[in-house]
């Protein structure tokens, strides 16, 4: 039986308390079996805990273990070329004509075995652990054949066997419309994406099913036949959606009950309403946002005015958000969006837990798994205040360090 008590912290509880942060002052923590199993006021303490193995943290804040709940960490080769290409004035056409694009990234993981897409993928998890996190999600959607996409998923699973980190896995079949299928969505849908899920359900590779609905990929009756099978399946679903144009992406999802729907730049009132209803949780990705040039924010005053919950997420993937730093993540959702310091760290514990489905995480409380972040910071504001700063003291994973 594995016992411990943090004590002298400064513990940002994230609850829903109505205090800011759920902050609790000169607090403390105690962890039995990888579970929180007492949290409040050192004062307060228990009697039963004062034997536990004691550990004075001296001040220092602890937040639950970050959450990174929209990345594609797991993918073959790089686009930096295509980086370099595009501000030497190369246009889009010109990119692709050149070989670049997702065209690229699909090839380069298609020709990646699954050893090489997971010792790919490790460096950039193990950034993100680094600062903290303790769980991320990780789709598919590079590989856009059934042998490709199934080895995507099983590098991702394999990532919580390698290292110490809980890993959602997302099935994005239905992210783009492969070169052998130009011009025929439908039948890439049919002949290819719908039966890769049933497989990477059957091998236990999927806790959520996502899609893009756009105009340069899929259209909302195109994804609902996708969350059609989800729904036949029972897996949850969650939507790349409203990143380019307003197709009404949104409202299909939460009609769906979707987890999150994400990027929503260009998310109307009647979207959000539809969230509100569903209870989807809306994730921003202001990576992609920056490394775009977009000019077109979420709409993030109705979301608040309608109560949907507001995640953050790196996007973490090799054209669009090359980013693999939750901190500057939540930097850049306070200076591009607007967002408080405290919607920026709900938004990767509390919210991006909720985004995933995750019941026992985001927020310190008994029955909660011991999944904490110690900072040598004094108030939370400073986790979104700095840029290019790692303020991590240490990273409790289970309860264990």
């Amino acid at each position: 039986m594995s016992q411990r008590v943090l004590t002298n912290a400064t513990l940002a509880t994230l609850t829903e308390t109505g205090e800011s942060y759920g902050l609790i002052e000169d607090g403390a923590l105690a962890i039995e079996d990888g579970k929180i199993c007492w949290c409040g006021k050192g004062l307060e303490l228990p009697e039963r805990y004062s034997d536990w193995p004691c550990d004075d943290l001296q001040g220092r804040l602890v937040t639950p273990g970050l959450i990174d709940c929209h990345t594609h960490v797991v993918f073959g080769g790089d686009r930096a070329r295509e980086f370099e290409m595009r501000l030497e004035g190369a246009s889009y056409e010109e990119v692709a004509r050149a070989g670049g694009g997702i065209v690229s990234t699909v090839k380069a993981t298609r020709e990646a075995s699954e050893d090489e897409l997971l010792q790919l993928a490790l460096p950039r998890v193990d950034a993100l652990i680094a600062e903290g996190v303790t769980s991320l999600e990780i789709k598919s959607g590079y590989g856009l054949d059934r042998d490709t996409e199934l080895r995507m998923l099983r590098a991702a699973r394999r990532i919580a066997v390698e290292r110490p980190v809980n890993v959602r896995t997302s099935f994005l079949g239905a992210h783009a419309i492969p070169p052998e299928f130009k011009d025929r969505p439908d039948d890439y849908l049919k002949e290819v994406c719908l039966p890769a899920l049933k497989a990477a359900h059957a091998e236990g590779l999927v806790d959520a099913v996502d899609g893009f609905c756009e105009g340069i990929a899929f259209s909302p009756a195109q994804i609902a036949l996708v969350f059609d099978k989800a729904r036949e399946l029972g897996i949850p679903v969650k939507l790349h959606a409203e990143q380019l144009s307003n197709l009404g992406g949104t409202a299909l999802a939460a009609s769906y009950g979707a987890l999150s729907a994400d990027h929503l730049e260009y998310l109307d009132e009647a979207g959000v309403k539809a969230m509100a209803s569903s209870g989807s949780v809306a994730v921003l990705l202001p990576g992609a946002f920056y490394t775009l040039h977009e000019t077109q924010q979420p709409p993030l005053a109705l979301l608040r005015q309608h109560k949907v919950p507001v995640a953050l997420a790196t996007d973490c993937n090799p054209g669009s958000s090359p980013l693999a730093s939750l901190l500057l993540t939540m930097n850049m959702g306070c200076t591009l969006f607007r967002m408080t310091p405290e919607e920026a760290l709900a938004g990767v514990t509390r919210e991006a837990a909720k985004a995933l489905g995750l019941n026992d995480q985001g927020t310190l409380k008994a029955g909660n798994r011991a999944d904490l972040a110690v900072w040598n910071v004094r108030h939370p504001a400073e986790l979104s205040y700095r840029i290019g700063f790692n303020a991590l003291e240490k990273r409790i994973f289970g309860g264990s360090e």
